[in-house]
């Protein structure tokens, strides 16, 4: 993982541990892009799905903004750490006898 990727996946996981975080400097275009991704992504039977490389695509040619192979490198890292921390909430809500709203959707559809 490069250096750039390394400060972003950082930066969100402090955020998603309840942090104010900004975004690493000279990462807020990358750090907005994947917020963006983010906030659109799909959801499948057992939870959110990760962010594909169309959906990457997509983005950076609806908003006319080119990113290098280092760039979706960055986006699909910070993907894998959001992912991760979505799962392990899911696996302690389901730990906790908590029945969260994609649970009921997955079981009773």
């Amino acid at each position: 993982m490069s250096r750039l990727s390394d400060r972003l996946c950082a930066a969100l996981r402090a955020q998603l541990e309840g942090q104010h975080v900004r975004p690493p400097e000279g990462a807020a275009i990358l750090w907005n892009a994947f917020m963006q991704l983010s906030r659109v992504r799909s959801s499948g039977p057992v939870g959110p799905n990760p962010i594909g490389f169309p959906e990457i695509a997509a983005w950076s040619s609806l908003m006319r903004m080119p990113l290098d192979p280092h760039h979706v490198e960055a986006l699909t890292a910070m993907d894998r750490v959001w992912m991760e921390h979505a799962y392990r909430r899911e696996e302690r809500q389901r730990v906790s006898g908590t029945l969260s709203p994609a649970a009921f959707d997955a079981v009773l559809g």
